[in-house]
C-alpha cells in the first residue's frame, strides 16, 4: 500500500478544512466541495505559470481572436487536403459525402434536415449532397412514419461496403491531422473544441440570416477573457 499517498491525501483534507474554517461558506464541506477546491488550486497553479504565447502579428498588435480564426480555417484546409487523398481512389466526391455516411452509419436513418443539421450545411448545399448520394446508391430515402411530409435518409448496403472500402485510409488521415500533439494535448484540444462547438451549434441551428448574424450575435453575448 502507498502510505505516501494516503499522507498527502490527509494532508490536503485538512488543508481544506482549514480553508474552510476560516472562509465558511467559500465550499460545502462534501467531497464535491473538496472536489472544487483541488480544482481551483490547479487552475490558480497553471495561472501562475501561465506562458502566453506567440502568434503571427502578435508584435503588431494581432489579436489571439484574429489568430485563433485564421488557424481554424488553416486547419480545415489541411484536412480537407488529406481527406482528398484518402478518396482519390473511391466513389465518392467530396469529404462530406463519405462524413455523411460515417454518420447515418453511427446514428442510424434520420431526415434530411437532421442529417444536414448534423454536419453544419446551409439546407442548398447538404441537399446537393444527399442527391448525389441518392443518384450513386449510396443512401436510400423512406417516407417517415411520424411525419409524411419528411423523408428519412438511410445508408444502403452499397453504402456501407464502399465507406468500409475506404475506412483504413480515412483513418490515416484522421491521425495525421492530430499531427505531433501527445495525448494530454489531444485531450486538451477536444475540450477546448467542445466548449467552442457547445457555443456556436446552438447559434447555426437558429438559422439567423447573414446580414444579421454578427449584430444579433454581439447583442446576445459579452466576449472577455476567461
Amino acid at each position: 500500500m502507498d502510505y505516501k499517498l494516503i499522507k498527502d491525501s490527509i494532508d490536503l483534507l485538512q488543508e481544506f478544512e482549514t480553508e474552510i474554517r476560516t472562509s465558511p461558506g467559500l465550499y460545502p464541506e462534501t467531497i464535491q466541495g473538496f472536489k472544487d477546491w483541488i480544482s481551483n488550486k490547479e487552475n490558480v497553479h497553471r495561472e501562475e505559470h501561465f506562458e502566453e504565447p506567440y502568434w503571427e502579428g502578435k508584435e503588431n498588435g494581432r489579436t489571439a481572436e484574429s489568430a485563433i480564426s485564421t488557424l481554424l480555417v488553416h486547419l480545415n484546409r489541411y484536412a480537407k487536403t488529406y481527406s482528398k487523398s484518402a478518396i482519390s481512389d473511391s466513389e465518392f466526391s467530396t469529404q462530406e459525402d463519405f462524413i455523411y455516411l460515417i454518420n447515418l452509419k453511427a446514428f442510424g436513418e434520420m431526415t434530411k434536415m437532421a442529417l444536414i443539421k448534423r454536419n453544419i450545411h446551409d439546407k442548398p448545399v447538404g441537399m446537393l449532397i444527399i442527391a448525389r448520394l441518392l443518384r450513386q446508391g449510396l443512401v436510400e430515402q423512406t417516407d417517415s412514419e411520424l411525419d409524411k411530409r419528411s423523408k428519412l435518409i438511410r445508408i444502403t448496403g452499397r453504402g456501407l461496403q464502399i465507406l468500409e472500402n475506404q475506412m483504413e485510409k480515412i483513418r490515416q488521415a484522421t491521425n495525421i491531422v492530430a499531427g505531433n500533439l501527445n495525448y494530454y494535448e489531444k485531450m486538451d484540444l477536444i475540450r477546448i473544441l467542445n466548449k467552442l462547438d457547445r457555443f456556436h451549434y446552438p447559434i447555426f441551428s437558429r438559422n439567423i440570416n447573414s446580414d444579421q448574424l454578427i449584430d444579433t450575435v454581439n447583442d446576445e453575448y459579452v466576449f472577455m477573457d476567461s
